[in-house]
């Protein structure tokens, strides 16, 4: 009985944990180098007036740009990929 009392107060321990808690993607403020290491896909889409803006993609038709100056977050914008088949032609 003293075991599983054991087992129980460990388990509810690590379960209240923060470091098993599912960390945002995105914050306000956020390092450049944290937002590198979370999101190994992101990669560069521009680079002007000392801001670097990431593209990443969440899946086959959205993307988020996460906009930073001087190595921290500044704007996070999420946008929809527009198809090219459904483009207008021009005669």
């Amino acid at each position: 009985m003293k075991k599983i009392a054991l087992y129980l107060l460990l388990f509810f321990a690590f379960s209240a944990c923060a470091v098993f808690t599912p960390r945002p993607q995105f914050e306000q403020g956020m390092t450049e180098n944290r937002f590198l290491r979370q999101n190994r896909t992101a990669l560069i889409s521009n680079m002007e007036n000392g801001k670097i803006t990431y593209r990443v993609n969440r899946d086959e038709r959205f993307y988020v740009l996460a906009t930073f100056e001087d190595g921290v977050l500044i704007r996070v914008e999420e946008r929809e990929i527009v198809p090219i088949w459904g483009a207008p032609r021009d005669n």
